[in-house]
């Protein structure tokens, strides 16, 4: 591919965003990623923002924007990143969602059982290496944390990365929920390097406070919406039912697409072989399997996938104390006669959990604030911050689900 080859991309929010080294080309034009396209990046938000139906491409030419913008003000600063470095570290978060796998968080842990999609994405990225000749060594070593440049690692991943960065401002605007806008251009301006990590200079304290709260807002407003937990609840419960009534005699089960294998034969281990298999499987694969179950003889898959279409979800209930255990006693009875099923099936219809959401984990990393003198401090750590007290509690609610 000749060097001089140049892409703009018309993003509707971040603008332009120009691709001109092969390198990045290369990726972009792979299948991995280009089966992006049809994963969308909210899941089931759209059942209750119906404006939310961006890709996970979008999100990562989005963060791969960011990143070449936190790149330019580093530099600014003085800092040393080489032209080997940034395409490298542009190229690690191009691609840090690559092992997402259809409506990605919320089938995670039903679908590809025991494996999380950073694991995943770590697999695709090594085999695409590969492909690619090795020019994403220096990418693979940025990502898992194995460079003498631990910034670019927190560039990619960190407290304050430029894919929470991206992901707040894009889900907010397409969402249309005004509370997840934040001022990522300030944060951006105010990064800095000090001994190796990456921090933040003291005049940009408010401005990641804004980002903490707005990223807290927007788990308790979209994504753990009732109704957006409801619609992925009901999904995890569709699977669930087709990977207990199994069988390999069971024609109405048979999609004639990788989801039969990974709801029926797949033991755990990912080889290249099922790597292959768990690429070729997205959003619309999933949507094509409930469509062609409605009509399954099993009477719960099929009423769960009708009413998954039409819309007709649980009833959810969030509130910050457990149920007690006679008021869903009272809920499973009401169901198993209604839906004329037994107490073994009953946790289909009605049936509860936890959600959990925390502001800022102090135990994984922090976000460092560089004072003028100096000195540095956690943010969470700092005396008059806006929300000190509160930075690091987590926030646990009760949730109940209901098919009425």
């Amino acid at each position: 591919m000749a060097p001089n080859k140049r892409k703009i991309i018309n993003d509707p929010v971040h603008g332009f965003i120009t691709v001109s080294h092969p390198v990045i080309f290369s990726i972009i034009e792979h299948p991995y990623y280009q089966r992006l396209r049809r994963i969308q990046q909210m899941a089931m938000a759209q059942l209750v923002y119906p404006g939310a139906v961006h890709t996970r491409l979008l999100h990562s030419l989005g963060a791969y924007h960011l990143m070449g913008c936190a790149i330019a003000e580093l530099r600014g600063k003085g800092v040393e990143i080489t032209q080997e470095e940034e395409t490298a570290v542009k190229a690690g978060i191009l691609l840090h969602d690559i092992g997402h796998g259809p409506f990605s968080h919320a089938l995670e842990e039903v679908l590809v059982e025991g494996v999380h999609h950073e694991q995943l994405s770590l697999q695709l990225m090594r085999k695409l290496n590969n492909d690619l000749n090795g020019q994403l060594d220096l990418a693979i070593r940025i990502f898992t944390n194995e460079y003498h440049k631990p910034f670019l690692h927190q560039l990619i991943s960190g407290q304050l990365d430029v894919d929470r960065m991206d992901y707040l401002s894009r889900d907010s605007f397409f969402s249309g929920v005004s509370e997840g806008v934040i001022g990522y251009d300030r944060i951006l301006k105010m990064l800095v390097v000090h001994n190796g990590e990456l921090m933040v200079e003291e005049k940009g304290i408010y401005s990641v406070e804004k980002f903490l709260v707005a990223r807290r807002q927007m788990y308790w407003q979209v994504y753990l919406h009732k109704t957006v937990l409801a619609a992925e609840r009901m999904l995890v419960k569709i699977l669930e039912r087709v990977r207990e009534i199994h069988s390999a005699q069971d024609k109405h089960l048979v999609t004639l697409t990788g989801l039969d294998f990974f709801l029926g034969d797949f033991d755990g281990h990912m080889n290249e072989a099922v790597l292959e298999k768990f690429c070729s499987i997205d959003d619309h694969d999933v949507m094509h399997a409930v469509k062609h179950w409605t009509r399954h003889p099993d009477k719960i898959l099929s009423l769960l996938c009708n009413r998954f279409l039409q819309r007709r979800l649980y009833k959810a209930r969030l509130q910050s104390e457990p149920f007690p255990d006679a008021a869903l006693e009272k809920y499973r009875k009401e169901a198993m006669e209604k839906f004329g099923v037994s107490a073994k099936e009953v946790h289909y219809f009605c049936f509860t959990g936890e959600a959990t959401n925390t502001l800022y984990k102090t135990k994984d990393e922090s976000i460092n604030i560089l004072f003028r003198d100096g000195s540095v401090k956690d943010i969470a750590g700092i005396e008059n911050a806006l929300i000190d007290q509160n930075l690091s509690a987590q926030v646990k609610k009760f949730y109940i689900c209901l098919l009425t």
